[in-house]
């Protein structure tokens, strides 16, 4: 299999799929360039060979072509942090894509309008009437899938070898997410953000230096059920905190007040915690919780044992997340951390996921290897400036717990074979 190390660019054009779905604010200016920073060192390195660039990605989740959604409003912040001047081609399948991408020379930048204003990059069909019959919504995919075809050879038509650097869209079997990938059987390759994100998960999942310690936060258990279950095999800790907390507390008997919880995974919450005891693995939940009586910054607060919250009061952060996980975080030797521990975006209720953050990263300055992915906690870590404390951040989301949970990603599978 081919590397981005090991291939020649040398006169190359290489048609590159990214993520940069970036968050944009009202007056479409970018909140967040972390997305576009992650791919940078993929771009420079086909350019340092002697290649030129087509870029190609998708931005939010458009119907049709908008100026809301269109790329064009990522340029100059793509131009800065390459170096490097980015032409546009507004229509990724028009005549001037084409003509732009035949006539890139060495070095130069070519960004393809967002994928996404036309159906055929997910293969979905749009317009349907809501009261459409199964025959009609048969028809109408099959059309989209027939055009697919025609996308995907467009695409492939403008480049000498493709190279799939998104990780955050590798469980999509898109048209520039794996499709794509067969029109060059010898001239594909992962990215650095894709061969990053794929060594940091099978290092912790695969190779892990123990004591390995997992730690799951989120506000539902149904959402990590398969994470939760691969890891039983494979961790020596299990910290479980956020919302999904309150519904194995519910599940032994425990008083949660309005906390969050899922009823009908109660039993199933019982059933991880048996076979967690039967395999040896500790599992950490919350002892203390600060509990609020409204969901708001302003909320009257107090703290409570997590199994005696009153009427009328609800679970909102682990509050004693310092003295209770302390040793077990820094006595690790690989973490892996999915999800916070208390509703972050509210500060007066983001203490816990705050120290646990500063905790994972003093374990990594001892030498732990950590891996934080899932949207939230990576939020939570750049929020809070412990991005570059730890080994790994990852850009994954859905990717990254699919592949966690096992799940071979067509993204992933369309270069591997």
């Amino acid at each position: 299999m081919q590397t981005i190390d090991t291939y020649s660019f040398s006169g190359k054009r290489a048609i590159i799929r990214v993520d940069f779905n970036v968050p944009l604010n009202e007056k479409l200016e970018i909140t967040d360039n972390t997305r576009i920073r992650a791919a940078i060192p993929t771009l420079k390195k086909v350019l340092a060979g002697g290649g030129s660039l087509i870029i190609m990605s998708h931005l939010g989740r458009p119907k049709g072509p908008t100026d809301k959604y269109s790329l064009r409003h990522i340029i100059g912040e793509v131009e800065r942090l390459l170096g490097a001047k980015v032409q546009f081609a507004p229509d990724c399948m028009g005549a001037e894509a084409a003509a732009l991408s035949r006539d890139l020379k060495r070095g130069e930048v070519l960004l393809l309008e967002n994928l996404r204003f036309y159906e055929e990059e997910e293969g979905k069909p749009r317009g349907l009437a809501d009261d459409a019959s199964d025959e009609e919504k048969k028809a109408a995919k099959a059309a989209v899938k027939a055009k697919q075809k025609d996308f995907v050879k467009r695409l492939a038509s403008y480049a000498d070898c493709y190279i799939n650097d998104a990780f955050g869209t590798a469980h999509r079997a898109h048209a520039s997410t794996a499709l794509i990938a067969d029109s060059f059987p010898n001239d594909k390759m992962f990215g650095y953000v894709m061969e990053g994100e794929i060594k940091a998960v099978d290092k912790v999942l695969e190779a892990p230096e123990r004591p390995f310690t997992a730690i799951l936060g989120g506000s539902k258990v149904s959402s990590k059920i398969t994470i939760i279950e691969r890891l039983m095999n494979r961790v020596d800790n299990l910290i479980i905190g956020g919302g999904m907390s309150f519904t194995f507390v519910k599940a032994q008997g425990g008083k949660i007040g309005n906390s969050i919880c899922e009823d009908d995974q109660q039993q199933l919450a019982l059933d991880l915690l048996a076979k967690a005891k039967a395999k040896g693995i500790r599992i950490y939940l919350p002892k203390k919780a600060l509990a609020a009586d409204a969901f708001s910054n302003d909320a009257n607060t107090q703290v409570c044992n997590i199994d005696e919250i009153p009427d009328g009061w609800e679970g909102v952060d682990a509050a004693n997340a310092e003295d209770e996980w302390r040793d077990v975080i820094l006595t690790s030797k690989t973490i892996l951390w999915n999800g916070p521990v208390g509703v972050f975006e509210l500060p007066k209720f983001a203490v816990g996921t705050q120290t646990v953050a500063r905790l994972v990263a003093e374990a990594t300055a001892k030498g732990a290897y950590s891996l934080v992915g899932g949207g939230d906690s990576v939020a939570a870590v750049n929020q809070m400036g412990f991005a570059d404390k730890v080994s790994y951040v990852s850009t994954g989301g859905g990717a990254l717990l699919e592949y966690m949970e096992g799940i071979a990603l067509p993204g992933v599978k369309a270069i591997r074979g």
